[in-house]
C-alpha cells in the first residue's frame, strides 16, 4: 500500500508535466488562429496577426467584437463613440501587456518606457512637456533648410540612377531620405546614407520584425530554429541604443562646455533626465528608451507614407498629372521650398493623407479599461483590453464609399470629416507628437520629386502589404525615372 501511494505521488506531477509538455507542442505545431464561436468571439493564438483579418471581423461581426487570447480579454472596436470617448481621454493607459513585449525584445532593453510605449500617466506627461519645444511650429518652420537640403540630396542621387538607366527601389531611396532628416533634425548627426551604407537600416527591419514575430507566436523565443534570428534581434538593439549612448554623451560634453547646442529631440531627451548629479541608471535608460522611440519612428512611418504614395500615384495617372500641375502652380522650377508653400499645396495634402487611410503605417492602439462601459448599446464589464485601428476602420464600407479606393477628394476642404475612423497618427493626448514633423517632410519630397521626375512603375512587381512592425510595400516600388521637362 505504501509503494502505491508513492507511486501515485510521483505520477500524477508526471501526469501534469506529460500534459504541459504535450500543450507545448501543439501549440508549437499548429499555430493557427482557431474556429470562431458561434457568438462572435474568436479564440486567437497570436499568429497570423495581420490587419485584414481584423477587417473581416469587423465587418462581419460589428463595431465591437471579443477576441480571447488566451486568459486575456480583447475588444476590437470600430465604434466611433466609444474610439472618441476611449482615445480621447488620459483616463484609459495602453496595455501592460504589451507593454512588457515591446520593454525587452528577446531579453534586451527595446522600447522600455518611451515616450511612445510608457504605460505610466506621470511619467509620460512628464516627458510629453519636456519634448514639446522640440515639436513647436516655431522650431518646425526652422526645419525647412534641413528638409530642402536632403531632400535635394534625393534629387541628386536619383538623377545618378536616371543617367545610368537602372530600375530604382523607391522604398529604399526614402528610407536613406527619410534617416537623413531624422539623424540631422533630431540628433544634429549627419548620416548621409544616400551614398554610405550603414547598419542602421537593417537594425531597425529587424527589430520591428522581432516585435511582429514576438506578438504572433508566444513561444517564438523558445523554439530552437528560432535561434539565429532572436541573436539578431538583441545585436540590433544593442546597436541602436549604444548608437544613442556615444550621441548623448557627445551632446552633453557640449552643454557641458557652453556649445550652443540646438534645441533639438537629443536636447529636450537630456533634459528628461534631469540634473546630472541626481541622475539616476534608470533615468539614463529611460534616454536610451526615447532615443531609440525617436530614431526608429521619426523616419520609418514617414518613408513607408512617401513609398505608398508614389505606388498609388504610379497606378492613377490621372491623380498624379493633377497633383503634378500643383507643384508646378506653387513651386515652379526653384529649388527651395518654403514653409508658406506647404500650405499652398492643398491636394498634395489630400493624397497624403489618403495615403494614410488606405495605409496607416502604424496599424493600430491599444487601451486598458478598467471599468464597465457600454459600447453601440452592449454593456462590457470593465477588464478588458481595447483594440483599435485606423487600417481597419478607414477600410470599411460603413464610414468610407467604395474603401478599396483612392480617392484623395475624400479629404478636399469641403468635404465631409472623418468622424473617429481615421486616426493613422491615433488621437487625444497619446496623439503622434511629430506628426506635423512628418507631414512637413513627407510634402517637402513629395513636391521635390515629382518637380524634377516623371516615373513609372516596373510592370509585374506585387503591391501587397509587408507587415514589418509597421506597413510596407512588399516590392519596395520598383520605379523606372527620367527627367522631367516642365512647360
Amino acid at each position: 500500500m505504501a509503494v502505491v501511494t508513492v507511486l501515485l505521488g510521483w505520477l500524477v506531477p508526471l501526469l501534469y508535466a506529460v500534459l504541459g509538455l504535450l500543450l507545448v507542442f501543439l501549440l508549437w505545431a499548429y499555430e493557427h488562429f482557431l474556429e470562431y464561436d458561434e457568438d462572435g468571439s474568436a479564440h486567437v493564438f497570436y499568429n497570423d496577426y495581420c490587419s485584414y483579418k481584423y477587417c473581416f471581423r469587423s465587418e462581419k461581426y460589428g463595431p465591437v467584437y471579443r477576441l480571447n487570447i488566451l486568459h486575456s480579454v480583447v475588444l476590437g472596436i470600430t465604434c466611433p463613440e466609444a474610439t472618441k470617448e476611449i482615445l480621447m481621454s488620459s483616463k484609459f493607459p495602453k496595455d501592460k501587456n504589451f507593454h512588457k513585449r515591446i520593454f525587452y525584445m528577446f531579453g534586451e532593453r527595446f522600447l522600455g518606457n518611451g515616450l511612445v510605449t510608457a504605460v505610466d500617466h506621470e511619467l509620460w506627461y512628464k516627458h510629453r512637456r519636456i519634448m514639446d519645444p522640440a515639436f513647436s511650429s516655431l522650431y518646425l518652420r526652422g526645419l525647412m533648410g534641413t528638409f530642402n537640403e536632403t531632400a535635394e540630396k534625393l534629387m541628386d542621387r536619383l538623377t545618378e540612377e536616371v543617367d545610368n538607366q537602372t530600375e530604382v527601389s523607391m522604398l529604399k531611396m526614402v528610407n536613406c531620405v527619410t534617416m537623413d532628416v531624422i539623424g540631422k533634425a533630431a540628433f544634429g548627426v549627419e548620416l548621409d546614407l544616400l551614398y554610405k551604407s550603414s547598419p542602421f537600416p537593417k537594425a531597425i527591419e529587424t527589430c520591428l520584425l522581432g516585435l511582429v514575430m514576438s506578438a504572433r507566436d508566444l513561444l517564438y523565443e523558445y523554439k530552437p530554429r528560432n535561434r539565429g534570428f532572436i541573436k539578431e534581434v538583441r545585436e540590433a538593439c544593442r546597436l541602436l541604443r549604444s548608437t544613442g549612448a556615444q550621441w548623448i554623451s557627445e551632446r552633453k560634453t557640449a552643454m557641458q562646455n557652453g556649445e550652443d547646442v540646438p534645441k533639438d529631440i537629443l536636447t529636450q531627451i537630456i533634459k528628461s533626465a534631469g540634473q546630472e548629479e541626481t541622475m539616476t541608471k534608470e533615468d539614463e535608460e529611460i534616454m536610451l528608451d526615447n532615443f531609440v522611440t525617436f530614431f526608429i519612428a521619426g523616419q520609418e512611418t514617414t518613408a513607408n507614407q512617401l513609398a505608398f504614395c508614389i505606388m498609388e500615384l504610379g497606378r492613377h495617372p490621372d491623380i498624379l498629372e493633377k497633383l503634378k500641375q500643383e507643384v508646378d502652380d506653387v513651386i515652379g522650377m526653384k529649388r527651395d521650398i518654403s514653409y508658406d508653400d506647404l500650405g499652398n499645396l492643398v491636394y498634395l495634402s489630400q493624397v497624403l493623407k489618403e495615403t494614410l487611410r488606405l495605409y496607416a503605417t502604424a496599424p493600430g492602439t491599444n487601451r486598458e479599461v478598467p471599468v464597465d462601459m457600454e459600447i453601440n448599446g452592449l454593456h462590457i464589464p470593465g477588464g478588458f483590453t481595447a483594440m483599435f485601428s485606423s487600417y481597419v476602420s478607414s477600410r470599411m464600407e460603413r464610414f468610407f464609399k467604395d474603401p478599396l479606393k483612392f480617392d484623395p477628394d475624400r479629404f478636399h476642404p469641403d468635404a465631409p470629416k472623418p468622424y473617429y475612423c481615421y486616426y493613422p497618427f491615433a488621437l487625444g493626448p497619446r496623439a503622434c507628437l511629430g506628426q506635423n514633423f512628418a507631414q512637413m517632410e513627407a510634402k517637402v519630397v513629395m513636391a521635390k520629386f515629382l518637380q524634377r521626375f516623371d516615373f513609372t512603375l516596373v510592370p509585374g512587381q506585387s503591391f501587397d502589404i509587408k507587415d514589418t512592425g509597421t506597413l510596407r510595400p512588399k516590392s519596395g516600388v520598383l520605379c523606372t525615372l527620367k527627367h522631367r521637362h516642365t512647360k
